[in-house]
């Protein structure tokens, strides 16, 4: 399963996610970091990419168009980057699980403090 992170997540979780989520990359790694939001959503499909994002866009395009690609969008609010890393971490079973069933084009996953 491969992640694709969206512009508003930090690219250092690319490296401390290898070991779960080996192949991810960060749209700025791929050069889709100047792109809309239509092209990096093409991309993942292409490529076979689980988009990841804080933006709701992708949550607007996942309900549009469904899968794939499919879409993790995170309501995390403005959190760190530790912060991110360890709700991932907390949730990769559910991240998993959701990458392999084909009804589900949406995960959201939220901190607990957020809602």
């Amino acid at each position: 399963m491969k992640l694709l992170f969206d512009q508003n997540l930090s690219r250092h979780l690319i490296g401390q996610l290898d070991a779960v989520f080996p192949e991810s990359a960060h749209v700025t790694s791929v050069g889709l970091d100047t792109v809309t939001d239509t092209e990096i959503w093409d991309y993942a499909k292409e490529h076979g990419f689980v988009i990841i994002s804080k933006d709701s866009d992708f949550r607007q395009l996942a309900f549009l168009h469904g899968p794939p690609p499919k879409v993790l969008w995170l309501r995390v609010g403005n959190r760190s980057t530790a912060s991110i890393l360890q709700l991932l971490l907390d949730n990769v079973g559910a991240i998993k699980e959701f990458a392999v069933t084909e009804a589900e084009a949406l995960l959201v996953v939220s901190h607990p403090a957020d809602g």
